[in-house]
């Protein structure tokens, strides 16, 4: 048994005594009650702190609680120790050391390694020909420091035994545990070790693919063991075709199938008919250079035959990952990366371009203590705790250390000069954002747009403090709409966050080498040619621009002058300009068929922008408004009663109906008055209420109820989460002062865990040093006042207008088909320089494409 020295490289380590079985059993026996053995359904943390990215390959290993199962890094688990009085922790270390090599210099035959013992989520290369791995767990008894190493059966109590072999041996807590799990784990097919692959010559082409028994050319699948080239059914993606691979199956007994146009090198789709269902095929690399294809060139598509024929995407991803030039890593605070977790690009590219803004900086790492020290007993499950978790590892530098010239100097002699670039994975972070969401809840590949406005809800849902990172994006669109009949026009504004720019496609520059190129393309797929190379449709930036502003046809305009619905046009202009502006350029669409496609084009944006001439002019001379008159609500005749007699308790709005009209793109706010005035009937019932009241002044305000403490007690009773400048519900506040607690203690307890009454005691339970903050309770008393003024006169939307000019500093770029497949990487200026973002590698940018993004970011230059 050793004490803190030991533990911490302090000197008196090697001075410990070694204690009985008795002495550890009584030493052990106060902490007993605390110290459980994982049930089913118990999360165990045992590969990432939950507060940093420390690991068990960490210098100071992962401290694992044995009663909650978190997980916490040396820095973190005095913290954990203080906030909840939980002693025993179990202590996890994996050691990597050189191989020890042979009397002719290399290193000694392989041999099973009995040391490595812990089920990790790491990088290692367990078979490395150049080092060895050794794990170690010991139990830690806090305060004191006091360590028992493992395993020690003759010495620990049975219970502690056992909980340690489950903690030992428990998965990871990402892997399949229930159906709302974000990640899918597919099973290894049983037929992948031994799978017969026929010697008949066939060689697959990297283009021209077709079913052999049809004509179809799209939803192929490739039979693994003779290479049959047939189209699928409606089995594993829902694609059509007319069922020849299954098929073949059922005539020849072969099993597995891969997808032509999902393998890349991380792996692709395969089907297994004899299992019926998806699984992983280990040795796919292998099986697939049987008929001549090589995974780890490969480049995943929605349509085989068009993006493997067409040059041009190879093209798009060399030019956007500056593939061919020799690009400079960048350590160092700021140049953190981020692990791909399987089609998780789209979320690592939006963070690196959030976490460069400075608001988001100050408001999630620049609070960093105090949002660590009021964060709920669990905080993996909280918002503001994982932001700053991500904010920190990408800014600190921490995770971002150059090689030291030894290695250098060792990789030059091997001839392998490659530095390594881990980075970071988000990993938790992507598991708390994304739950409850089908869709970033799976490991497909998403829409960085739709992300980053996923991302700008849970901010506005989870504020922790005065200022809102968010509304830095946050500006007033001042809609105007003309009836065709009446030519009386309506004035609305709403709220929204980025610039959705349309692609003007009729502006293109060089339309003669388009045609040309669609002519010859056909030519050659008729007589089954390759392919020309591609030829990219060059858009003037100043065309999109104008489109923009383009008058937009409304069929179903409700006119109050006829008190029917008319034709109407609308046009759409800036109320005000934000500080930050995020320009969409709207490449996806929808072919006839209705399969996902995008245009490929090269837009000229600027570095410099002024939309000061898109500012709203409001009502004009010689215009006359229309009427001030709603139209009626439509309601279901079976409803009609139960709206009429039962006004529901805005804690009661049905919040997964909120978030399927918020993801369609409705303002939150108005999600949740949609909701409400319609008596929790569903959301087709709320999108028609939507649809009827949108043009109104106060669409996206917050649902301001009397009784129930307006917008702000209204929004945190549907989310459970506001803002540090909200007063907690006084109902909540009375329940816990009548438990005999202080009132500011009560005060302080709901605000550090979003008004939550559970966690809000547990909060209380675990500070039992509580002291009244008074830079705290000022700041909430102050908020509070703020709000009973606010209640007596409304503030508009939150807007940080100013001059329309502004400077690119980040652009977000998509390789691929659509939104489905294919890749995103980040491109930032930082330090005067162009920096790419590309999964976990980051480098000096030497070229970078602005031409072809998908999201710009643009700041606000001072006027």
């Amino acid at each position: 048994m050793q004490r803190r020295g030991a533990l911490f490289g302090m000197p008196g380590g090697s001075g410990s005594r070694k204690m009985a079985a008795g002495d550890i059993g009584e030493l052990l026996v106060p902490h007993m009650p605390t110290i459980r053995v994982p049930r089913s359904g118990d999360r165990v943390y045992k590969n990432e702190c939950a507060f940093s990215y420390d690991s068990p390959n960490s210098e100071g290993g992962l401290y694992v609680c044995m009663n909650t199962f978190l997980a916490f890094g040396r820095e973190h688990v005095e913290r954990h120790f203080r906030k909840t009085g939980q002693s025993v922790y179990m202590h996890l270390k994996r050691h990597v050391r050189e191989k020890v090599r042979g009397a002719s210099g290399g290193a000694l035959p392989k041999r099973r390694n009995s040391k490595i013992f812990l089920d990790l989520d790491t990088d290692d290369d367990l078979n490395s020909d150049d080092y060895e791995y050794e794990d170690e767990a010991k139990l830690v008894i806090f305060p004191d420091h006091y360590e028992i190493a493992l395993p020690n059966i003759e010495e620990l109590p049975a219970l502690v035994t056992i909980a340690c072999d489950a903690v030992l041996s428990s998965k990871s807590p990402y892997r399949k545990q229930d159906p709302d799990t974000w990640e899918n784990e597919l099973p290894v097919s049983k037929y992948a070790n031994n799978l017969t692959q026929l010697d008949n010559g066939v060689r697959i082409p990297p283009s021209g693919w077709k079913c052999a028994r049809c004509d179809l050319r799209e939803n192929l699948w490739l039979n693994l063991t003779d290479g049959s080239v047939l189209c699928g059914k409606w089995f594993f993606d829902s694609s059509g075709g007319n069922g020849h691979a299954l098929e073949h199956y059922r005539d020849m007994g072969y099993p597995l199938a891969v997808k032509l146009g999902t393998i890349t090198p991380d792996g692709a789709d395969v089907y297994s008919f004899q299992e019926e269902e998806p699984v992983l095929d280990p040795h796919l690399a292998k099986h697939l250079a049987h008929f001549g294809i090589d995974m780890l060139h490969m480049h995943g598509t929605e349509n085989g035959l068009r993006d493997n024929d067409m040059k041009p995407r190879v093209s798009e991803w060399e030019v956007i990952q500056e593939s061919g030039t020799k690009l400079k890593p960048m350590y160092g605070p700021g140049y953190t990366g981020l692990k791909n977790l399987g089609n998780s690009c789209y979320l690592s590219s939006v963070m690196q371009a959030i976490f460069s803004i400075p608001e988001f900086q100050r408001a999630y790492v620049g609070n960093l203590p105090r949002i660590f020290d009021y964060s709920p007993l669990d905080p993996t499950q909280d918002f503001n705790t994982q932001m700053t978790k991500l904010g920190h590892g990408l800014l600190s530098g921490q995770y971002s250390k150059p090689p030291v010239k030894s290695e250098l100097i060792e990789q030059v002699m091997k001839e392998e000069h490659k530095p390594q670039q881990n980075g970071i994975s988000p990993r938790m972070f992507k598991a708390f954002v994304s739950k409850s969401h089908p869709e970033f809840s799976s490991n497909r590949q998403q829409d960085a747009q739709e992300f980053f406005l996923h991302l700008v809800n849970l901010v506005e849902r989870n504020r922790i403090g005065s200022e809102n990172p968010s509304d830095v994006f946050r500006f007033l669109v001042e809609e105007r709409i003309q009836c065709c009949q009446t030519r009386k026009v309506r004035y609305t504004e709403r709220v929204d966050y980025l610039m959705q720019l349309p692609v003007a496609m009729e502006a293109a520059t060089n339309k003669d080498e388009l045609i040309a190129y669609e002519l010859t393309r056909r030519e050659a797929e008729a007589n089954r040619r390759p392919l020309p190379e591609l030829v990219r449709a060059k858009i003037p930036f100043s065309a999109c621009l104008q489109a923009f502003s383009e008058p937009e046809n409304v069929d179903d305009f409700w006119s109050s002058a006829l008190q029917a619905k008319s034709a109407g046009v609308k046009t759409s202009r800036f109320a005000s300009f934000p500080e930050y502006l995020v320009v969409q350029i709207k490449k996806f669409t929808f072919g006839l068929d209705w399969v996902p496609k995008k245009f490929d084009v090269s837009i000229d944006m600027p570095d410099l922008l002024d939309i000061s001439h898109l500012r709203a002019r409001g009502l004009q001379p010689g215009e006359e408004e229309l009427p001030d008159i709603s139209p009626p609500i439509v309601i279901p005749d079976d409803s009609k009663d139960r709206l009429m007699n039962q006004l529901i308790d805005p804690s009661d709005i049905d919040e997964s109906s909120v978030m399927q009209l918020a993801e369609m793109g409705f303002p939150l706010e108005a999600c949740r008055k949609a909701v409400y005035f319609t008596g929790n009937m569903g959301a087709e019932v709320a999108f028609n209420w939507i649809i009827v009241h949108m043009e109104e002044p106060d669409f996206a305000e917050p649902l301001t109820m009397p009784g129930y403490g307006g917008a702000a007690s209204a929004g945190a009773s549907v989310f459970g989460a506001t803002g540090l400048d909200n007063q907690p519900p006084e109902e909540i506040v009375a329940i816990i002062t009548s438990m005999g607690f202080q009132r500011n203690q009560a005060i302080q307890a709901l605000r550090a865990t979003n008004h939550n009454l559970e966690r809000a005691l547990d909060w209380i339970f675990s500070h039992p040093e509580f002291e009244e903050d008074s830079d705290f309770v000022i700041e909430m008393e102050n908020n509070a006042n703020a709000n009973i003024i606010s209640e007596a006169k409304p503030e508009g939307p939150r807007v940080k207008d100013g001059s329309g000019m502004y400077e690119l500093f980040a652009f977000i770029s998509h390789m691929g088909t659509s939104t489905m497949s294919g890749h995103y990487v980040c491109h930032i200026k930082k330090e005067g320089r162009w920096v790419i973002y590309n999964d976990h590698k980051v480098c000096a940018s030497e070229r970078p494409p602005k031409d072809l993004g998908y999201m710009y970011f643009y700041r606000r230059i001072p006027s």
